[in-house]
Formats: C-alpha cells, sequence, structure tokens
C-alpha cells in the first residue's frame, strides 16, 4: 500500500455542518399535563381550615385526661332520653314523737300522780309520797343520800325506757339500793328542745310503790337532766 500523506491545511475542505432539525410540535389536545390549566377549585367551608390565629389545645390536668381515656367511645344521651326527677317528697311527720305528746298529755290529765309544783328555793321537779315529812325530800336534795345506781334512758322510745325503767327499780330494790339515779336527758336533739321521755319519766317514778320521793339532779350530776330517787326500804 502506497504511503498516504494528509493535505495540507489550505487544500482542505471546508464543509458546513447541518443545522438540526426543530421537533414538530404537539397538537394542542395532546399537550403535557403539566401545561394543561388546572381545574377551578371550590371555597372549602369556612370551619375545616384552621385559622392561622388559632391557639393550640392547652394541656389538660392528670385528672381529666384519664377521665377522657376512660371515657373514649362513649356517647351521651340524646336530650329525650335523659332522667327527669319528679318533686321533692314532703318531710316526714315525726309520728313517734306525737304520740309521745300525747302520751305525755293523757297522762298528766288523767294519771293519779300526787306532785308538788314547788321546792324550798326553787321550783325544780320534786316528788314527795303522801304522807312523808318535808325533811325527807330536803335530805335528798342537799345530797345527804349517797347514790348507789343510775340509769340512762338516751335514745330509748316510750315502751323501751319505761320496761327499763320498772326493771331497773325492781332490782334496785331487790339488792336493797335505796338512792339511785335517773338520767332521762335535756332534749336538746328533740324537736322543739322539749324532752317528751323527761316528762313520762316523772310520771311513771310517781306511780311507783317503791318510790318515796325524787328531785332534779345538782349540776355535776346532770342537772335538769337527770333526778334523783329514794326508793323505800325492802324489808
Amino acid at each position: 500500500m502506497l504511503p498516504i500523506k494528509p493535505l495540507p491545511p489550505v487544500n482542505r475542505v471546508q464543509l458546513n455542518k447541518p443545522k438540526p432539525e426543530a421537533p414538530p410540535r404537539p397538537p394542542a389536545s395532546e399537550k403535557k399535563p403539566a401545561e394543561r390549566k388546572k381545574p377551578r377549585q371550590e371555597a372549602l367551608p369556612a370551619h375545616w381550615s384552621t385559622p392561622a390565629e388559632a391557639k393550640p389545645p392547652a394541656k389538660l390536668d392528670p385528672v381529666q385526661a384519664e377521665f377522657r381515656a376512660a371515657m373514649s367511645g362513649v356517647q351521651p344521651l340524646p336530650p329525650p332520653n335523659l332522667v327527669v326527677h319528679g318533686k321533692r317528697p314532703p318531710p316526714p311527720r315525726p309520728l313517734q314523737h306525737l304520740a309521745d305528746e300525747q302520751a305525755a298529755l293523757h297522762e298528766s290529765l288523767h294519771g293519779h300522780i300526787g306532785l308538788q309544783d314547788r321546792l324550798e328555793g326553787g321550783d325544780e321537779p320534786h316528788y314527795l309520797r303522801t304522807g312523808l315529812a318535808q325533811n325527807v325530800l330536803r335530805d335528798l336534795r342537799r345530797g345527804r343520800w349517797v347514790i348507789q345506781d343510775e340509769i340512762d334512758l338516751h335514745g330509748l322510745n316510750r315502751d323501751e325506757a319505761r320496761q327499763l325503767l320498772a326493771g331497773f327499780l325492781a332490782e334496785c330494790l331487790h339488792h336493797g339500793k335505796r338512792c339511785v339515779r335517773v338520767v332521762h336527758g335535756k332534749g336538746l336533739g328533740s324537736p322543739q328542745k322539749t324532752s317528751i321521755l323527761r316528762q313520762l319519766v316523772r310520771g311513771w317514778l310517781a306511780q311507783r310503790q317503791e318510790v318515796l320521793a325524787y328531785c332534779q339532779a345538782k349540776p355535776p350530776d346532770g342537772g335538769e337532766g337527770a333526778l334523783i330517787v329514794l326508793l323505800r326500804n325492802q324489808k
């Protein structure tokens, strides 16, 4: 093969490069998705959008958080199913108190009670059996008799108090006890601050054959809430 030598630069042929053809334009119906016009969006409801100035929800108390967690999934009852309470019932009538008042009135009017209405130096409740000297009651009031036993009738109704008092007096008489104390209360917890039991006890004691006298206790022994009772000798 014969040696080939390149042509000198002056003898080279200068060829012009062809220009690239422009790509054909697509029809209007085949435009790219990005070039299509976006459909017009309708305005959203006002309550869907969160205002920019809305404050973040406050932190719940631990107790409220536990309550909400426990009540999750629970739906409140509709208004028609709510419970409607009726009117308040009238206050109860104190039937036992009324019965005690009637009994006290009946016993004070029809009972055979020999009560005296006054004492020397005061108007305290007292009783002295007919035929006994006044010094018996005076000695009882002055504390010359030693109290040997006592009974407390607080919180009992009329029937319970009368039965318990009768048993107590019989037992004291059997054991030879002469001076006892009967506590009936002042009636501070009773309606109108009136002790019905105090009135009943006075009448019951005056009707007992074993009772010789009684008087109101001194303040250290109960005052208006108790009576000092003198019993007869068993022999």
